[in-house]
């Protein structure tokens, strides 16, 4: 019995954070191969595994299993050194829905939910699980005062507290 529920506790920890918040849509028909590349962070709630991290971006490639590579990339001017985390990332469901789950750390799999994407693919809004992750990405590594406020004023109105947002600095250092 106790390691029945020591299994059935270990699969819910490994699946609950795959989830959308209450009241986020995923976009629909997301197209992978448009989605690839490198997309450049522009804002975000930060948490402590980007804690301290400016030009941040993410690249994002197939892997050849079907899976996509997802390569996180910022730099810490405090410690002057740049760091790099290595991923992947599966669709939870169909493939032209944007909700993945995401992996750093072996089968434990956290939501990707991409919830506001252009036309062009050239910006997109992204969460988590929860209300507590919230990404603005952009094709380029600076957007114009109107994407940004646009993106704050749809944040806010899904829900997300914005009082510790931060616009990412992308300025050069290589």
């Amino acid at each position: 019995m106790k390691t029945g529920l020591a299994v059935i506790a270990l699969l819910f920890l490994m699946t609950g954070c795959t989830g959308v918040p209450k009241g986020i849509e995923p976009v629909t028909g997301f197209d992978q191969q448009r989605y690839l590349g490198t997309w450049y962070e522009i804002a975000r709630l930060d948490h402590s595994f980007e804690e301290g991290l400016s030009q941040v971006t993410a690249e994002y490639s197939l892997n050849n299993d079907g899976s996509i590579k997802v390569v996180n990339r910022g730099y810490n001017a405090e410690a002057g050194e740049w760091k790099e985390a290595e991923g992947r990332a599966v669709f939870v469901g169909d493939s032209n829905v944007g909700h993945l789950k995401v992996s750093f750390f072996g089968p434990f799999y956290a939501s990707y939910v991409v919830f506001e994407l252009d036309d062009q693919y050239t910006t997109a809004y992204i969460t988590g699980y929860d209300r507590d992750y919230l990404w603005l990405m952009s094709r380029t590594p600076e957007v114009s005062d109107e994407v940004l406020d646009a993106f704050k004023e749809r944040a806010e109105a899904e829900g997300f507290e914005l009082g510790e947002l931060i616009v990412v600095e992308q300025a050069s250092i290589q």
